[in-house]
Formats: C-alpha cells, sequence, structure tokens
C-alpha cells in the first residue's frame, strides 16, 4: 500500500461519523488536518487525539469561507487536501415546508460546497495538485418522497462534482464525489451493525481514493451495506 501523497488536509462540516474517522485515519498516516464545523466544542476530544486545529465556520458564507482558507494556511499550511462533509436537511411534505429552511439547507449543502472548491482551486490550481472530496448521498442520484431539500442540495453538490472534476483534473486536482448509500452506523446502535455503513470503512475507501495514481483516477465512488436495495 503506498503513503497518501498529500500532507495536509482540511475537513469541513467536521463532526462524529465519517469525518471523525476519516481524521483518525489521515493523522495515523501522517497528514497535518484541520477540522471546521460551527460547534468547534464538540471537536476538542478528537482534536486531542488526532492533533488537529479546530476553525469555528459558517459554510454558507463567503467571507467566512475565505477566512479558513486563509487561517489554515497560516497555521498549518496550503490544502493539498479539501473534504467537504458539511450538509443540512430538512424533511416534510413540499406544500408545508417552511421556504427559508429550505433555502438555509440548500445553502449549506449546495453552495457551501461551491465555496469550498472555489477557495481549494484558487491554491491547488498554481501547484498543479491536490484533491477536493465531496460527500455526496443516496439523494443526489434520486429524490425521495418528503426529501425534496436534501435532494436538491445533493443533486447540486453531485453536479458540482461532475463540473469541477472535468474542469480540474487535467490541472492535476483530484475532484470525486462520494454517494453514501444507506445510514451511517452511530456508536449508540452497535447492533445495526449489519445494516448500516462502518465509517471507518467509508474513510478507508477515501483514504484508498487518494492513494489513486493520476491516469486512474475515480470521479464517483458508490459505498453502501450489503443489505441496502438500489
Amino acid at each position: 500500500m503506498t503513503n497518501i501523497p498529500y500532507g495536509t488536509a482540511l475537513i469541513i462540516g467536521a463532526g462524529p461519523g465519517i469525518s471523525a474517522s476519516l481524521a483518525r485515519q489521515l493523522s495515523a498516516a501522517g497528514v497535518k488536518i484541520g477540522l471546521a464545523a460551527r460547534d468547534t466544542a464538540k471537536l476538542a476530544p478528537l482534536a486531542t487525539e488526532t492533533g488537529a486545529r479546530t476553525f469555528a465556520l459558517d459554510a454558507s458564507e463567503p467571507a467566512a469561507v475565505a477566512k479558513l482558507f486563509e487561517d489554515f494556511e497560516t497555521g498549518i499550511g496550503g490544502p493539498e487536501v479539501v473534504v467537504y462533509n458539511a450538509s443540512q436537511r430538512v424533511r416534510g411534505p413540499i406544500a408545508e415546508l417552511d421556504p427559508a429552511a429550505v433555502g438555509r439547507a440548500l445553502t449549506v449543502t449546495g453552495y457551501g460546497a461551491f465555496l469550498a472548491v472555489q477557495q481549494a482551486a484558487k491554491r491547488m490550481i498554481p501547484k498543479g495538485r491536490g484533491a477536493i472530496l465531496l460527500t455526496g448521498a443516496t439523494a443526489g442520484i434520486k429524490g425521495y418522497a418528503l426529501s425534496a431539500a436534501f435532494a436538491m442540495g445533493k443533486f447540486a453538490l453531485r453536479g458540482l462534482a461532475q463540473s469541477a472534476a472535468r474542469e480540474l483534473g487535467p490541472k492535476g486536482i483530484h475532484v470525486a464525489h462520494f454517494v453514501i448509500d444507506g445510514m451511517v452506523r452511530s456508536a449508540s446502535r452497535p447492533d445495526e451493525a449489519d445494516n448500516t455503513i462502518d465509517p471507518d470503512a467509508v474513510a478507508q475507501t477515501y483514504l484508498d481514493v487518494l492513494r489513486q495514481p493520476r491516469s486512474a483516477w475515480s470521479q464517483e465512488v458508490e459505498l453502501r451495506p450489503w443489505v441496502e436495495s438500489f
């Protein structure tokens, strides 16, 4: 197994689950990590465990995202890997949804991802290398009843990933979109192990993608437990 060819990583939307597992595995591989989230207090144990720096962030604000990247560069260095794991879900009948809440969900899930990809691209293009990983969901492939807002956000994320991969790939930047098709396992429900996705296994797949040679890059990867129908 080859080493990860990157030395720094910024995880946006960090928290328990996939991003926590990813932080641990990147740290174990010797990568310097930044964790960005609205509530950095909740990240303290993970930051201590992984040696990561934490950054408070509203992912939907252009100025805040720009400052995040500036602060990361100052404190850690240029981001060689950027992971966008932030999203917001609003569930309910279309006729009853709060338009403001839907707008906020779309802004965090789709527009926030654009802001992060833009800031990452500005820094990676001059260097001719880097990786941008976007965490998607089944909702980015097909919309479900009572989940219109989440589907719109994740469809936007997938479209962004496809466009960015075609534009940035020739510039040496690996853009990959991950379809997480199923419920991610949590420590509070260990009895559901066979029906849920192991976040450590998802993180392992992210690292495997980071190790891919440029001649065989994945642009989209689907991950699901074997019991999930699709």
